[in-house]
């Protein structure tokens, strides 16, 4: 049995919307570290190294990966696939992009230590 190996590119903008919107699941498949250093608000982390397609929330909502370039994203919606799932999104350029276009992140300040989130003003 063959699957469409399509993955949709989404932008950093579209993702924001439907987050916004409460219509995707936004799924971060980078490591625990890379997550708690800097991370978009509402991302679920799911790191590719034990990444488990069969252990995804996969109801309801629309599944977008995003890593930090996208990708790991890539990798990661090819394991869905290979597990069944169609229709895949990611973030194209990932975080690097979602930073890129101005979009807000929570991360930890370097000189301080302290967590920042710019999306909480």
């Amino acid at each position: 049995m063959t699957h469409d190996t399509h993955v949709t590119n989404a932008t950093p903008e579209q993702v924001h919307a439907w987050l916004r919107n409460g219509e995707i699941l936004l799924v971060d498949v980078r490591e625990a570290n890379e997550y708690a250093f800097e991370r978009i608000h509402g991302a679920l982390l799911f790191p590719l190294s034990t990444f488990d397609a069969s252990a995804l929330p996969t109801e309801g909502r629309k599944l977008v990966l995003q890593c930090g370039s996208g990708k790991r994203s890539l990798m990661a919606a090819h394991k869905l696939q290979a597990a069944g799932h169609v229709h895949l999104t990611h973030l194209a350029g990932g975080l690097q992009a979602w930073k890129a276009a101005g979009l807000p992140v929570i991360r930890i300040d370097p000189q301080t230590g302290r967590v920042v989130d710019d999306g909480r003003r």
